[in-house]
């Protein structure tokens, strides 16, 4: 019992797999690890940002003037909001009329800004979108090759008794179970980084509105 057992642990299933069905499991093992590093990273980001961007809303609406919080943060680049509210003031001090057109053209730059800031924010999504969408397929090449040398096998050697046919199943399917291992947290934290972003980019738009009322 306990060899049989052996030779369905994941070292033994990997030793035993052919070179194509090797390469699969290497791939989805390493995108899998990538993935989880790019969850962690982005799960400390937005409880950082989220959590500066805060304190910045207290200090904005507290300061006596704008002028004397661009000084303060002078430096500081830190929180996305804060760095918003540097390319408004950047732009206003280089441009001291308050017409209408002024603060069109103070708006675009809080816009772009703003597109800016999203740009690091969502940096490696899409790579999580990617592992998604492609791991189980990736996963399933290497169960369907895997199959066919299993075939294969049985075709050589005319015997199909499950002892000569599992080993060769388990191999195989053990592609897709890493597939599917390595799409679901992946497509899971997509979606929820995705609806972070998107409120996250709703409150900097929300801020540099306000901005604009107030200057």
């Amino acid at each position: 019992m306990n060899f049989a057992a052996s030779n369905f642990s994941f070292f033994s299933l990997f030793l035993k797999a052919d070179f194509v069905v090797k390469f699969v499991i290497i791939i989805l093992i390493a995108a899998s690890i990538y993935s989880w590093a790019i969850i962690i990273e982005k799960y400390k980001l937005f409880k950082k940002i989220n959590g500066s961007s805060s304190i910045f809303e207290e200090q904005f609406w507290s300061s006596k003037s704008a002028d004397s919080l661009y000084k303060k943060l002078e430096g500081y680049n830190e929180d996305p909001m804060a760095n918003v509210f540097k390319a408004g003031m950047d732009f206003m001090i280089k441009n001291k009329s308050r017409s209408a057109s002024t603060q069109e053209r103070v708006l675009q730059a809080l816009s772009g800004s703003i597109d800016k800031e999203m740009e690091v924010v969502e940096k490696k999504l899409t790579f999580l979108a990617t592992v998604g969408s492609t791991a189980p397929f990736i996963g399933l090449f290497g169960t369907v090759w895997g199959i066919m040398n299993s075939f294969q096998s049985i075709a050589i050697s005319k015997n199909t008794s499950l002892a000569i046919v599992a080993p060769g199943i388990a191999e195989a399917l053990f592609a897709t179970a890493l597939g599917l291992l390595a799409a679901i947290p992946a497509v899971v934290a997509y979606n929820k980084f995705t609806s972070d972003s998107r409120r996250y980019s709703t409150r900097l738009e929300n801020f540099s509105q306000s901005f604009i009322s107030i200057t």
